[in-house]
């Protein structure tokens, strides 16, 4: 069972997804817990399959008064790289929650600071502290989601399998097809389009 919570603050727990992606955004959310919430199923989104996802996801929105979601796009990822806009996603979560929190829950070893709101950076937190569990759910379905619907659009991609990563078929994909306006440029560039059959 993971943990309710770090402190006696009002906490936000915060991750984000796509962060290793070659197309789309990078999506964040924020949660905070109402005391006493409680589920057996919560954890990383990681260890997770699509389903129970899904069904954290309405539990999630159905029981929590407060959550957020946010994103930051490809093309703002190229402009200012993936670990500032990480960051940005989440500040964009956080400045859209109702209730103010008092203290950050940052999965990960870094943050930038948001609007004097203090913080506590903890690795793999998202297997540790519920309402940063609760926000990978939140990002990683919602992330999901928007990769579904663009495959629509771009069904040679594969996206809604692969949802953006670098998978082998998908790096194929780009070099039979070129880019798409959701690809990263900057990640594309940069990658060695090397198969290894």
């Amino acid at each position: 069972m993971l943990k309710y919570s770090f402190s006696d603050k009002i906490e936000a727990g915060c991750d984000e997804a796509g962060r290793g992606c070659l197309a789309g955004p990078v999506f964040a959310a924020a949660v905070i817990l109402p005391k006493g919430f409680r589920s057996e199923l919560l954890n990383d989104s990681k260890k997770l399959n699509k389903k129970q996802r899904d069904e954290l996801r309405l539990i999630i929105e159905n029981e929590v008064e407060h959550w957020a979601v946010a994103s930051v796009s490809n093309t703002e990822i190229d402009e200012i790289n993936i670990l500032n806009a990480s960051y940005l996603a989440m500040h964009r979560a956080i400045g859209k929650l109702k209730l103010s929190p008092e203290l950050l829950l940052i999965d990960g070893n870094r943050f930038n600071k948001y609007n004097n709101i203090n913080h506590v950076c903890i690795i793999k937190g998202d297997g540790e502290y519920m309402s940063i569990a609760a926000a990978s759910i939140l990002a990683k379905t919602h992330r999901d989601e928007f990769m579904e619907n663009a495959a629509l659009e771009h069904p040679e991609y594969n996206w809604a399998s692969n949802k953006g990563y670098p998978t082998k078929e998908h790096k194929i994909a780009i070099m039979k097809f070129g880019y798409a306006e959701l690809h990263r440029r900057t990640f594309n560039a940069n990658i060695q389009m090397k198969m290894e059959f």
